[in-house]
């Protein structure tokens, strides 16, 4: 059982956990052990709220299939048990992940005094750039 927050958790039976080869550098361990974790969740046929549900579906991850079926490859640790555990826990991240409201952000304008600096400061420029001028000789 996953526990995602201290009223939803996810059963078993709805994490699909297979054990397969490990890809890159490792010699003989990678051609005989199956070390790395290729996890399975359908967010439509699961026990999550609603809410948790549409939140999931709209995520524009490449995990996330057409069919509403997230999946995650766990290879990082040389250990099944470490890569199980790694998968677990980024599927609960992406889970939080999710139903974060992203902060609303609200227009505005920069102050008086803000674009009166500016402005002073681009004139003291441009005073500057003229001193370095030739001289006109009349």
């Amino acid at each position: 059982m996953l526990s995602i927050t201290s009223h939803i958790a996810l059963a078993d039976w709805e994490i699909q956990l297979t054990a397969i080869r490990a890809q890159g550098p490792g010699g003989q361990n990678v051609n005989k052990v199956s070390s790395a974790i290729h996890l399975r969740f359908d967010v439509q046929n699961s026990t999550l709220p609603p809410f948790y549900k549409q939140r999931l579906l709209k995520l524009n991850d490449h995990r996330l299939t057409k069919d509403g079926v997230i999946i995650i490859k766990a290879q990082q640790f040389r250990n099944q048990e470490q890569n199980k555990e790694d998968a677990l826990q980024r599927l609960k991240q992406m889970i939080l992940a999710a139903v974060v409201q992203p902060k609303q952000r609200r227009a505005t304008k920069p102050s008086r005094n803000s674009q009166k600096k500016r402005m002073d400061k681009k004139t003291q420029h441009g005073k500057t750039k003229a001193l370095r001028r030739k001289p006109i000789n009349d």
